[in-house]
């Protein structure tokens, strides 16, 4: 017997040995469990990605009483709220990375906020303006870390208009300015969408 018809043979044996065995039912558990399994991971993704995508949503953003009561009515002011074109950037267009391993870093962070949410820490106007620069700080700090990466999920080089720029602005956005001093967005722009804090 050479050693494909071996191995042929070894298989069917097995294979006769499984299903003579009373309980051989047992084997349909393998498919089924494998669906079931395949089915609840669907199901968990699923779940996983639509609670990640509310907490993205502005009224998820403002629903505790400090942000809709102090950086939500200072945003309502900026053209990022309201302006010519109609397009307006929400707090997760800012605050929040659109690749998925960066997003889930940044949803880890935030429980950090809920934290101090639950503590009380900002609370009220005075806390939250005893806090403002602390936390426009850290802000600004993960912003320079990632090169401004959510300005730049809308606002593009290649797509400004650079020659319709005031001067200073067509200095700060060329190549050479930007390797020379290593400026990003939020460098320039601080206090595009929220109250500048009082920085001694």
């Amino acid at each position: 017997m050479n050693g494909e018809q071996g191995f042929k043979a070894r298989w069917k044996r097995f294979w006769n040995t499984l299903w003579q065995r009373p309980n051989r039912w047992w084997l349909l558990g393998i498919p089924i469990g494998g669906f079931l399994a395949f089915l609840a991971g669907i199901i968990f993704w699923g779940g996983f990605h639509t609670v990640v995508a509310s907490t993205n949503t502005m009224e998820f953003c403002i629903s505790c009483h400090e942000m809709e009561s102090t950086v939500y009515q200072e945003y309502k002011e900026t053209v990022h709220y309201k302006n010519a074109s109609g397009v307006r950037a929400i707090c997760s267009d800012c605050h929040v990375p659109e690749e998925w391993g960066p997003k889930m870093i940044r949803k880890i962070k935030a429980t950090n906020e809920l934290y101090h949410s639950a503590l009380g820490t900002i609370n009220t106007p005075e806390k939250f303006e005893a806090h403002r620069a602390e936390m426009a700080e850290r802000v600004w700090a993960d912003m320079r870390e990632t090169d401004s990466r959510e300005c730049r999920n809308c606002h593009t080089y290649d797509a400004m208009a650079i020659a319709d720029q005031g001067r200073s602005a067509k200095r700060k956005h060329s190549e050479e300015w930007r390797e020379r001093t290593g400026d990003t967005c939020i460098d320039c722009h601080k206090g595009i969408a929220h109250k500048l804090p009082e920085i001694e």
